[in-house]
């Protein structure tokens, strides 16, 4: 904890000590809010960025290649010198619609405090093998990507010799080329869909550029092994994700990373009933990063997952200025206008719109991969946008930008559509 005290009023609470919840209060603090408190369970802040050694970060928001932990180390000097507020190794076990906040820490014991405005910023957890039902033994050697990235990267320890993936997801891929690096075998890295779930980048930079093979429409369809794992039954899988007896065969391995998939941490949302999207997993936001639920808002991979940080720090930056406004009573609110996934489009964010009162900017990923496609932006049948790209695909976000002038003319909806160019 720094040296500022906490009361049990403050104005603006951020659950979440990570790249979104110090890009927001930076930004809150910026914009006049002085009565900020930042809230992370782990005992540093930075969050999943103290474990991605890898460099990659900042281009957008530095103008320069960092690692994580030196993103991380921008925005806390930052929060140090603005002499925000902060507490670690401190959970937040209870949150209610009307701001009150539970939470419990070895040093302060059990606290409430009430809250002017809320910024949820707790990031994602991934998918482990309870969520797959992989059958077989149970044996060790069965780690999510994130785990094994944290005992690699900050305990310097190697989870095992011989790997095989399953997921093509960033981190997996980004761990494919790290456990390579500290001499492990990676035989293959699976991927239950016909496309990857990754950066195109990261697929040339961690798999092509050390002859690692991506399967794709591939799966690990049993784990074998007593005391260790020694190997796992792998098999393509038809359009229907059905494992072709066929094409089974066993890879020897003694470690499995999975890497399928990450679920917003939102149980303190739905605590306080907040709205949440069936797609992504997070709340449901206007343009401004407000939920259903007045003066509590969401940023960063607890409301979608993210391809890179600097765009979680952008939205983070937009929902910090939002909530100074909020608590100044100045959040222009208009009546809801919803954002409609059409056809290619798998969710969009912001789900509704409430007057943004300039440029706004949709976030949107595609639900299947279209090479050579158009992007179009409709309200009551017209068309707003038309944009080619040559390829659109799930693994990277989207976005387009509707200009302020174009606002005025919407009509029910907004609806967002890929699809092939004729």
């Amino acid at each position: 904890m720094n040296s500022a005290e906490t009361n049990s009023y403050v104005d603006l609470v951020i659950i979440g000590g990570g790249p979104a919840g110090l890009a927001a209060a930076v930004s809150a603090k910026e914009q006049g809010i002085d009565d900020i408190l930042v809230i992370e369970r782990d005992h540093r802040l930075g969050g999943i960025l103290q474990q991605c050694i890898h460099s990659g970060f900042g281009l957008h928001q530095f103008s320069e290649e960092l690692t994580g932990p030196e993103y991380a180390a921008r925005y806390i000097e930052r929060l140090r010198e603005m002499g925000i507020a902060y507490c670690c190794n401190t959970m937040v076990t209870d949150m209610t619609a009307d701001h009150h906040l539970t939470c419990v820490s070895h040093d302060r014991g059990l606290r409430e405090i009430k809250a002017g405005a809320i910024i949820l910023a707790m990031g994602c957890r991934e998918r482990n093998r309870g969520a797959l039902a992989i059958p077989g033994t149970r044996p060790a050697g069965v780690y999510t990507a994130g785990t094994a990235q944290r005992f690699v990267n900050k305990m310097g320890y190697l989870p095992g010799k011989q790997a095989v993936i399953l997921g093509s997801g960033d981190i997996g891929l980004i761990m494919a080329r790290r456990l390579t690096l500290e001499g492990a075998e990676v035989k293959a890295v699976l991927e239950l869909r016909p496309f990857s779930g990754g950066l195109k980048r990261n697929i040339v930079q961690c798999l092509d550029d050390f002859g690692i093979p991506l399967l794709l429409s591939h799966t690990v369809t049993e784990i074998h092994g007593e005391d260790r794992l020694t190997a796992v039954t792998v098999a393509e899988v038809d359009r229907h994700f059905v494992p072709i007896e066929a094409t089974k065969r066993q890879i020897p391995c003694d470690t499995l990373l999975l890497s399928v998939g990450l679920i917003p941490e939102n149980e303190l949302a739905k605590a306080a009933q907040v709205e949440l999207d069936a797609v992504t997993g997070g709340a449901k936001v206007d343009e401004n990063r407000e939920t259903s639920v007045a003066g509590i808002f969401s940023c960063g991979n607890v409301l979608h997952v993210h391809d890179l940080v600097d765009y979680v720090s952008d939205e983070a930056e937009i929902t910090g200025r939002a909530a100074a406004r909020y608590l100044r009573g100045h959040l222009n609110v208009r009546a809801a206008l919803p954002t409609v996934a059409g056809k290619g489009v798998g969710y969009i964010v912001p789900q509704w719109v409430t007057g943004t009162d300039g440029d706004l900017r949709l976030y949107f990923r595609s639900d299947a991969v279209f090479r050579g496609a158009v992007i179009r932006v409709k309200s009551n049948g017209k068309e707003l946008i038309k944009k080619n790209k040559r390829i659109v695909t799930p693994g990277e976000m989207e976005t387009v930008t509707l200009k302020q002038e174009a606002l005025s003319s919407l009509g029910r909806e907004i609806t967002v559509e890929v699809e092939p160019q004729s």
